[in-house]
Parts: C-alpha cells; structure tokens; sequence
C-alpha cells in the first residue's frame, strides 16, 4: 500500500522550517543548550502596526530567554516602562542592559538615543551595557543576538547626529549613533550566532576576559579600545608595533586631545600585555593569545 503527499511549495517550505526548529531543539537539549529562539506569535494578535508587532515579539522573547552575561544569573528583570535608557537589570548583579532589536542584521551604526546624555552616561560610568538583537521577519525567530559590555563604550564610538530640523516635532533635538564598527571584535560577544545558541559558559568566559577594562578610567578604556580595534583591523594573529603605528593618524583623530600618540599606542600595548591579551615575541613584533 503506497500513501502519496501532495505539498505545494509553501507547505513544503513550512514543513522544512518546522522540522529543522525540531532538530534544532532536540540538539539543544543533547548538548545541554536551551533556549527558545522561536518569537511568540500569539501575542501579536490584536496589533496591525509591524512595529509594534515586533516590539511586542521581541520584548517578550527578551524577557522570557535572557539571562545576565557577567554573572551565575539565568534571568534578567524588565525595568519600569519609565527607565528609557535601561529595558531591564540583572536581580544578581545588578548589570544594566538596553536593547536594540531590528529585523536586519546590525551594521556599521546603530541609531540610538540623545546625544548629551549618552556622553554624561559614559563619563560618569552610568551608561548600560547594550544588547543587540536581530530577528528573522519571516521565520520570526531570533538570528543573532550580542552583548556589548559597557567597559567598550566609549566617546569615541558614539557619532552625535544633526539636530532635528525646525519643523520636526522635537525640532533642535540631537541624537546619537552607536559606531559598532568602530569597536574591536572582542567587544561583540555572541549569545546567539547565525540561529545557534552560544553555550552560557563561553559567553561568561568571553565577558570575564575583559572586565579588567573596569578598572581603568574612562579615557583610558576610550585608548584601549581604539588601540585593541587598530590591531583586530589587521585581521592576523602576529603584528609589530610599526602595524600599530600606522594608525597613527587615525587615533589621533578620535583622541585630538592627545599630541603623544605614538608613546600613548606604547602604553596600551603594555596593558594589554600585562591583562594577557597579547604576548610580546621581542623585537617589536606581538601576538593576539587565544582566549
């Protein structure tokens, strides 16, 4: 007896992307990984706007998924509606987070909130840490997800935007940019990756590595950051100083203040050095370690 299936390719389509969240799952599960990457779509009944729909999705699915990278924490509390800059708080920790979802992958910047204030929030230390969110519109599952401690954020990241024009409804008001490019590889730790989940323990690892930069002021971790961003440009395990050098200009640009470039390129080398980000091999020459 021979039963026959008749699928249109919708219905094809459909049932490929059921059976791959499955294994997806089921995997999961195997490796001791567990977290719904599935938006509930039953909570968008009611709401005719896409972008409320998919503020809706994505908030719940923060609430319900989320767990604090900096500590043992396996959840995250949503702050009152009022807290503008901060969407929720780890009950441990207390670690701020703002996030930022989009249905597109997050490119060079990021549009963010008002310029003053993001630079006062940086200078005296109040600034959150940020996490970005890019989901599947189709799909409606989450696709990628990343953290970006707030030891990373710096002046020099953050573009202030043209002030709104006079027949805007907040008319002289000035936004700010999120320069994501900017900012070195390391300082975009994955908690989802291509629809993958990133184990909890190498996420903690890949935060714990650089908490060193706390310790730092806020001008310094500005220095530390741009001088680790140059050297991950180079896009190669082994450089010199003569590759950092050649940076020169451009850091120069982003600290203007600054007229010492060269011995202030010296000394962020040493403490990345010192912190076990880079081994020196003599002769001018280092190497990136292995996390």
């Amino acid at each position: 007896m021979f039963i026959s299936f008749a699928f249109t390719v919708v219905e094809f389509n459909h049932l490929g992307m059921l059976l791959k969240r499955s294994l997806d799952h089921h995997l999961s599960i195997i490796f001791g990984i567990l977290v719904e990457l599935a938006l509930r779509t039953d909570l968008a009944k009611g709401y005719r706007s896409f972008s409320q729909r998919a503020r809706i999705l994505t908030e719940t699915w923060a609430r319900e998924n989320l767990y604090c990278p900096a500590c043992p924490s396996d959840s995250l509390q949503p702050t009152p509606s009022g807290k503008r800059v901060i969407d929720f708080t780890c009950p441990s920790c207390e670690e701020a987070y703002q996030l930022k979802s989009q249905s597109h992958p997050f490119g060079y910047r990021v549009m963010n909130s008002a310029y003053e204030p993001k630079i006062e929030a940086i200078r005296n230390g109040t600034v959150p840490n940020f996490l970005f969110l890019h989901y599947n519109p189709d799909a409606l599952v989450v696709s990628d997800l990343f953290v970006v401690p707030k030891h990373f954020i710096s002046e020099s990241i953050i573009e202030k935007r043209k002030p709104l024009s006079k027949n805007a409804r907040r008319r002289g008001w000035v936004g700010s940019n999120i320069l994501l490019g900017n900012l070195p590889l390391d300082a975009r730790i994955s908690i989802v990756k291509d629809g993958r989940e990133i184990p909890k323990t190498v996420v903690r690892e890949s935060w714990k590595r650089f908490t060193f930069l706390r310790e730092q002021s806020v001008y310094s971790r500005g220095w530390l950051t741009d001088v680790l961003a140059s050297i991950r440009q180079l896009e190669r395990e082994t450089f010199t100083l003569a590759d950092v050098y050649a940076f020169e200009k451009k850091l120069a640009k982003l600290h203007p203040n600054n007229k010492h470039i060269r011995p202030k390129i010296r000394q962020q080398l040493q403490v990345l050095r010192d912190h076990g980000i880079i081994e020196f091999l003599g002769k001018g020459s280092y190497r990136i370690r292995k996390s």
